[in-house]
């Protein structure tokens, strides 16, 4: 990845991130600090940081449903389109 490409992708982490903890608050009513916590200990965050794993195309609120799966179920279940 050019330096470029991973200042674009530093970006779009910038953004999304925050949107993903906002649908973990309002959709399954976790608290802000433990939504953050509980997001960046997770394996999805761990792959959502890997710029080939394409997650980042996915919406906020599919990337939260698939954080609450992890949590319920220990398991994801990546959409094909990731």
């Amino acid at each position: 990845m050019t330096e470029q490409e991973e200042k674009q992708f530093t970006a779009v982490m910038q953004l999304i991130v925050p949107q993903v903890i906002d649908c973990m608050i309002k959709v399954y009513g976790v608290d802000a600090a433990d939504a953050l916590r509980q997001l960046y200990q997770s394996q999805l965050y761990a792959d959502l940081e890997r710029e080939s794993s394409k997650l980042w195309h996915l919406s906020p609120l599919t990337l939260a449903e698939l954080w609450h799966s992890e949590k319920n179920t220990g398991h994801i279940q990546y959409p094909e389109e990731a």
